[in-house]
């Protein structure tokens, strides 16, 4: 059964998922993103979704460099079952997380159109949870005016406990742009820099080019 595809964002806290596989695949202009894209969406549109397989999505970053991938499952073995027949960016390697913590700054009808994605290095469990708690604090006991048109912020921790990931949803670019000019960016950059164990590897901004949920 082929599935239909969407523009409408994955639910990244919807209830059933345990697992989140994101892939970040290097592109060297927009037209060769919105290709790879293209011909990812269409192997999972006509692939066969095994059980636990609940969202696929595409990304393409503003600086037209990157193409990020984030698959949902429900299922331990879901992810590897869906794209061990699949080729280039639809069957590549992915980084597996867990979602350890989100924050909705905002909740009601506004739909996220940017997304930024910052990942860090770390050293174990211990700091995967301090960074999440540390710059999810900062977020939460920020005036809301310092961070307007910032929707949610989801805290994934990798599952073999060298990344952390944060998916920021976000109603415009400029929003994000205007919130990494403000306090309570310098906030979270202090949280990071004063955390034992964690490196900032960056971030990146993107916008959703399709989606298939199952």
């Amino acid at each position: 059964m082929t599935q239909q595809i969407s523009s409408a964002p994955p639910d990244i806290r919807r209830a059933d998922s345990t697992a989140a596989h994101v892939a970040q695949w290097h592109v060297p202009d927009r037209e060769s993103g919105v290709e790879a894209v293209a011909e990812t969406v269409e192997q999972w549109r006509v692939a066969d979704w095994p059980t636990g397989l609940l969202s696929a999505s595409a990304y393409l970053s503003t600086e037209d460099d990157t193409v990020l991938t984030y698959l949902q499952t429900s299922r331990a073995s879901a992810h590897r079952d869906f794209t061990s027949g699949l080729t280039g960016l639809a069957g590549a390697a992915t980084v597996a997380y867990t979602l350890r913590r989100a924050i909705v700054l905002h909740k009601g009808p506004l739909v996220p159109s940017s997304f930024v994605v910052a990942t860090f290095d770390v050293d174990g469990p211990a700091p995967q949870e301090h960074i999440v708690e540390s710059i999810a604090g900062a977020l939460e006991s920020a005036p809301g005016a310092q961070h307007p048109g910032l929707l949610s912020a989801n805290f994934h921790l990798s599952t073999d406990g060298t990344r952390v990931l944060n998916y920021a949803e976000w109603t415009s670019d400029e929003a994000h742009i205007s919130f990494l000019e403000g306090a309570t960016r310098a906030a979270t950059l202090r949280a990071t820099h004063d955390t034992p164990g964690v490196r900032p590897i960056g971030f990146k901004r993107y916008h959703l080019l399709h989606s298939l949920t199952a």
